[in-house]
């Protein structure tokens, strides 16, 4: 299953002014890099973004409506940190927006 090229362009749209931008094929998916780190990938299941996130602020991206803690596998968790977002989740801008600024904040700490 390919990811979602419409979600891939927004992404980059949001992305846009975050930094170096580059984009590596990644965790079966489309990872976007920003000054070599990864911060968001478009998915090919498991959720429509894999974000990853502060860890001291785990449990409040946790609470959010279709997050859930990221796994490489039937019950391989990836950690704290790292966020499976639904497509429900990013269908508006300001979902999206949400879950990207989310991850750049984390990339600059």
């Amino acid at each position: 299953m390919a990811y979602d090229p419409d979600l891939a362009a927004r992404t980059r749209e949001a992305l846009a002014d975050a930094g170096n931008l580059r984009e590596v094929q990644m965790f079966g998916g489309l990872a976007f890099m920003v000054d070599d780190s990864m911060v968001v990938c478009v998915s090919t299941g498991g959720g429509a973004l894999l974000v990853r996130v502060s860890p001291g602020r785990d449990g409040e991206y946790l609470a959010q409506p279709g997050a859930r803690r990221a796994q490489m596998g039937a019950g391989r968790s990836m950690g704290e940190g790292w966020i499976a977002v639904d497509d429900e989740a990013v269908q508006t801008e300001a979902g999206l927006q949400f879950w990207v600024r989310a991850a750049v904040a984390h990339r600059t700490q």
